[in-house]
């Protein structure tokens, strides 16, 4: 059944475009590839969340192939952090209207609890491929964070009409440089010279507050 989901998962979002985040979906995605309709649908058995969460862990897996580990490292955390969710979104662009219809089902009461895993998955994920390794408090606090950085990015990124998704991307940057503002201007105050190292997890947990 995994193979099933993850051979039918990054194409599970151009049918449900069309009859949403149904079984009719998954029928018309295993017809694509040849699989039998009862197996396909059996191994998305617990309903739209099921199909939505699939989509969204080969997103998971398209995102690492795209930026591996090696790339990332040689970039500053500010652009690996960047770099990380506009692959993402680079990722769902072709699919917003089924994301469109995913978000409206996360966004369903009975739904709050599965929505809340996925989104801490995807920020696990990014922070993962950026090479964080803490195990302290600094490690769920850095996730909450990015998640809700991620949620607020793509409420804006499935509306975004603008040409080559600049009012995403000028969305995201705005967010973080105005973090980064915030941070110079702290450790000029405390002395500590514009020049000096930002903390990450300074950086991180002034994203959950941005400055206006």
């Amino acid at each position: 059944m995994d193979e099933v989901r993850a051979l039918l998962a990054p194409i599970l979002p151009r049918h449900a475009a069309f009859d949403g985040w149904r079984p009719q979906a998954v029928t018309m995605a295993a017809a694509e590839k040849g699989i039998d309709p009862d197996i396909a649908r059996l191994a998305f058995s617990d309903g739209p969340v099921d199909m939505i969460d699939a989509w969204f862990a080969s997103i998971d897996v398209a995102m690492a192939t795209a930026l591996p580990t090696a790339r990332l490292a040689a970039m500053p955390i500010r652009q690996r952090i960047t770099a990380l969710i506009e692959a993402r979104l680079a990722l769902l662009a072709p699919d917003r209207e089924a994301l469109r219809r995913a978000m409206a089902v996360l966004a369903m009461p009975v739904n709050a609890a599965r929505a809340a895993r996925l989104g801490w998955r995807a920020a696990d994920r990014m922070w993962c491929a950026a090479g964080d390794s803490a195990t302290d408090l600094s490690h769920y606090s850095k996730r909450v964070t990015l998640g809700a950085i991620y949620a607020a990015t793509l409420l804006v990124f499935v509306d975004d009409d603008s040409e080559g998704l600049a009012d995403s991307h000028a969305f995201l940057a705005r967010r973080i440089e105005g973090v980064m503002r915030f941070e110079k201007a702290k450790a000029r105050f405390r002395g500590a010279g514009g020049g000096e190292r930002l903390s990450l997890a300074r950086f991180i947990g002034r994203l959950r507050y941005p400055v206006a």
